[in-house]
């Protein structure tokens, strides 16, 4: 038994070595220079082209969504600079940076960026949701193992265990397929009108401008679902940028 402890504890180091990823692969360093240059001599259009271009080849740091945010809040497209905040947040995600989208939001009026401590949980579970799962995964493999050869030389598990073990495999179930802590959106546009159901002749509830974030709940048609201020709305797919 101890050998094969041993070797399971082996395939489990070699598991993680062999399915560790960077957390975001490195920019090319050219035109990440090119792009510095620009942006340091104040050609921010010109900057932005080159940062976008390595955005949409995922070769780029977190500095660089830095840059794109700030070119998009002096370009006042406050969307764009809490979307770019976002992604950095995924990224490298700390209480400083809450903070910081707070105070913007606070700034610019804008809803949907309390500081919070659920905000943060659910950013950190987000990023390691997949290792929480291949680690969940690789337990019920290496249970499977010990207790597949712990039945052949005779030993008989209880009922509590393998009712444990059971509820252990239903919980991966739902891990998978139903723990969902909620997607989010930012109103991409101004003068974006907030419904009281999917509908243009619906109760209009509010006129808001672009920057706001808020919590999907659903979609229908060319309608999001929405929560607004606490109550159920609607606002039309086009005018609400989904964050990743």
């Amino acid at each position: 038994m101890q050998n094969l402890w041993f070797k399971i504890s082996g395939f489990l180091l070699l598991f993680l070595a062999l399915n560790t990823e960077p957390v975001y692969s490195q920019p090319d360093t050219k035109t990440l220079s090119q792009a510095d240059s620009l942006f340091n001599s104040q050609q921010y259009t010109e900057a932005f082209v080159l940062y976008d271009s390595l955005l949409q080849q995922q070769l780029y740091s977190p500095q660089m969504l830095l840059k794109m945010a700030y070119i998009r809040e002096s370009l006042r497209d406050y969307t764009g600079a809490m979307y770019y905040l976002h992604l950095f947040y995924k990224k490298q995600p700390s209480r400083s940076v809450l903070k910081k989208m707070e105070e913007l939001g606070q700034t610019h009026r804008l809803n949907g960026y309390e500081y919070n401590d659920l905000q943060f949980f659910k950013t950190q579970f987000s990023k390691h949701y997949m290792r929480i799962l291949e680690l969940m995964l690789l337990a019920a493999v290496v249970t499977v193992t010990v207790m597949f050869v712990s039945w052949r030389k005779g030993h008989r598990f209880s009922r509590a265990f393998k009712t444990g073990f059971v509820l252990y495999l239903l919980f991966i179930l739902y891990y998978i397929n139903f723990l969902n802590l909620g997607d989010e959106g930012i109103i991409r546009n101004d003068q974006v009108a907030i419904m009281s159901a999917p509908s243009a002749g619906a109760t209009w509830l509010a006129t808001v401008s672009q920057g706001h974030k808020v919590p999907i709940i659903g979609e229908q048609d060319i309608w999001y679902e929405i929560r607004w201020k606490g109550q159920k709305a609607y606002v039309r797919k086009h005018n609400l940028l989904e964050l990743p």
